[in-house]
Order: C-alpha cells, then sequence, then structure tokens
C-alpha cells in the first residue's frame, strides 16, 4: 500500500503529527512504533489492583498556554490536579520546591523569619530564583541558606539523576529546580493543570482512532520493508538514524521498580524525593493522580542509570556543551535530506515537557507540512 507519510515513533510528536496530518489534509499516514504500545514515555495501564499506572514514570499535564490544552481536549476529559512533591531531608518531609514553609521547617523560628525578610525585600515575593543565583548572592544569611539547600536538596539529587555535578551540566538544568520565594507549595504554578480523566494511552487511542491512519506496533524502521510513502517524519534518536556517524549522542536512563502494597495509602502526596539517601532518586504513588480509591496501592522506586543501546530507553539527552554541538553535526546533515522531517525529543535531542512537544509538533504541521500542499 502507498501512504502520503510514514511517521516513527508513536509518543506525542508522532501522534499529534499523525492526527493532523489525517484529519486536516486527508492523506494517509503509516504510523510505526519499535515498542509493543502506543503513547512512548507517556504510556499508561491500569495494573493489577486496577491502579493506573504510568509505566515510565510520572507524567503531569502543566501549560501556561491554552493551544495544547485546547488541542488535547478534543481527546480528552480532564481530572482536575496539581502536583504537589515532598522531599527527605535529614529525616522530615519537606515542601519541594524548597519554599517558605520548607524554610521554616528546616531552620529556627528567629533565622528564618529573617530570611524570609530579606528574600523579599530583595527578590520579591511569588517568583523562583535558581539555586545557583542564591549561591552567588553576596548576603551571607542568603548564602548559607542557598548553601544548605544546595547540599541537602540539589546536589546529590543532581549526582544520582544525571551522574555529575550541577557545575558539570548546563545552568538550565539548575533552572528547572529554583527556590519558590513564597508559601505556594505546588510544583506547577501554570493556568492548566490536568491529568487526563481516562489516561494518557486513551488520548492516544483516540488521536490515532482516524481511518487514515494505520498503526503498527513491533516495527523497527529500519526493518520495515515493501512500504512507499512520499514524505517521511522522524521521531527517533537521530544519531541512530544515521548510523552513529559522528558518534553516539549520550543520554540518562531510569529503571522502575515497582510494588504492590497491602495498605490504602503509602506516601501523603504522589511522588516523595530522595536527594541525599538511597540509590533512587524518588517514589510514586500513583493512586494520588486521579484520586482513586483502592484498598491496596502501587509505588515504584526511580533509579536514574546510564543509557544503553539494547538495554534500557533514552529519557533525558545531557545538556552539556559537546554534545550539543556533536547534534549539530547530525542536524546539518538532516537538513540536507529532501521529503524527510525530524521532530520530537529524540530527533532534536531536546528535553521537552509534554505541553512543549504537543506545541511544537503543531508548529511543524502549521509551517511545514501543510506548506507541502499549498
Amino acid at each position: 500500500m502507498k501512504f502520503d507519510f510514514l511517521i516513527v515513533g508513536a509518543g506525542f510528536s508522532g501522534a499529534v503529527l499523525a492526527e493532523r496530518i489525517a484529519s486536516q489534509l486527508n492523506k494517509k499516514v503509516l504510523i510505526i512504533d519499535k515498542r509493543d504500545h502506543i503513547g512512548g514515555n507517556a504510556f499508561d495501564e491500569p495494573d493489577k489492583n486496577g491502579i493506573l499506572v504510568h509505566k515510565y514514570g510520572p507524567h503531569i499535564f502543566h501549560t501556561q498556554s491554552s493551544k495544547p490544552y485546547d488541542y488535547l481536549s478534543q481527546f480528552t476529559e480532564w481530572h482536575k490536579y496539581e502536583h504537589r512533591v515532598l522531599g527527605s531531608v535529614d529525616g522530615e518531609l519537606i515542601p519541594i520546591p524548597f519554599n517558605f514553609d520548607s524554610l521554616h521547617q528546616c531552620f529556627p523560628k528567629e533565622f528564618a523569619d529573617k530570611l524570609e525578610e530579606k528574600l523579599i525585600s530583595k527578590f520579591g515575593e511569588g517568583i523562583k530564583i535558581p539555586i545557583l543565583k542564591l549561591k552567588e548572592d553576596k548576603d551571607e544569611d542568603i548564602r548559607i541558606l542557598a548553601d544548605y539547600i544546595y547540599n541537602k536538596v540539589f546536589l546529590n539529587y543532581t549526582k544520582k539523576q544525571w551522574g555529575m555535578t550541577p557545575e558539570e551540566l548546563d545552568p538550565s538544568v539548575s533552572s528547572r529546580i529554583p527556590v519558590m520565594l513564597g508559601r505556594d507549595d505546588r510544583y506547577f504554578q501554570d493556568e492548566y493543570q490536568q491529568l487526563p480523566s481516562k489516561g494518557y494511552t486513551e488520548v492516544f487511542k483516540k488521536m490515532l482512532n482516524h481511518p487514515n491512519i494505520t498503526l503498527r506496533l513491533n516495527t523497527e524502521f529500519k526493518s520495515l520493508q515493501e512500504v512507499e510513502y512520499d514524505y517521511l517524519i522522524y521521531t527517533g534518536a537521530i544519531d541512530e538514524y544515521f548510523n552513529y556517524e559522528f558518534g553516539a549522542l549520550p543520554y540518562r536512563s531510569l529503571r522502575f521498580q515497582f510494588e504492590n502494597v497491602a495498605q490504602t495509602e503509602f506516601q501523603p502526596v504522589s511522588q516523595v524525593n530522595y536527594p541525599n539517601e538511597h540509590d533512587f532518586t524518588r517514589i510514586t504513588e500513583f493512586k494520588h493522580f486521579l484520586n482513586q480509591k483502592r484498598e491496596a496501592t502501587t509505588i515504584a522506586y526511580e533509579y536514574p542509570e546510564q543509557f544503553e543501546e539494547g538495554k534500557n530507553e533514552r529519557f533525558y539527552p545531557i545538556p552539556q556543551k559537546p554534545n550539543q554541538e556533536l547534534y549539530e553535526k547530525y542536524k546539518e546533515k538532516a537538513n540536507t535530506l529532501p521529503n524527510v522531517f525530524f521532530a520530537g525529543r529524540l530527533a532534536e535531542y531536546k528535553y521537552y515537557n509534554m505541553n512543549e512537544i504537543i506545541a511544537v509538533a503543531l508548529l511543524v504541521f502549521d509551517t511545514k507540512i501543510k506548506k507541502l500542499y499549498l
């Protein structure tokens, strides 16, 4: 059969583009994935307890933009959910990101009051400050606080997550773990914070349920035979596409240990971080997401590890200058290919939140794909 488009990868990038091409351009699409399921790393499914489990770690939809929210709203009803995270520090569970409530848990009242007053006076209230910026402050008390947060909350978590110190990584990493100058204990402050009421997999099923879309799972791109198509959209790893011609792009991966626990609740929130103790970085308890009422509960321990081809999955591009320079070589070569489009986290060697990757896929459709038929 002849297709107008072959799309490699049935995660958000591939699924959004497949849906747009099929529904808006009335073109035939074949979408393939080497895994045995759709949804990429957002894949979820009920476990034996009936609890909807995120198989590749917690995925929380949040955005300031109405565009990705409105787009996904075509395929799901929403469950209101605001993500709250606690961190284990010196035997106490404190709010993460570190905020004024965390401050008062960790320091004597008089010193905490003084610090709160200084921070508000200097930076304002209700804003987020990167930890490395606070460490550079000239005020001794603020530096004491910054060093405490850096050492107790940030440093060892980063070492476990990335296998290196914060200073070895691009500053964008430290900006993702800020200090909150206020008492808003939500992990995100975005206007739209929801979860699909029946899970992400059901969203993908609806997106791909179109007569112009053909889906094939357990299918490797390079083993695909006897398929004709006009255009290719590739959302897989760009270095793999080019047979690692310039070398492999490094990634961090994750390993999950799932456990069913015979109690109604394991922890007070869905996510508890462990910056300092244990080899894992966090424990996720999934029933909190949709407020599922079950006698038992399901948790997952999350262990970061280096990506190894054939052993685990690519999760996080490692943000360092040499890696970006290597990616630019692949990007330059990709730009010479006619009728081939590279889109998505792996194809662009860039970490995207879900709302961002949806927005990027919609932009690719509007600015590149539609133009093919003008």
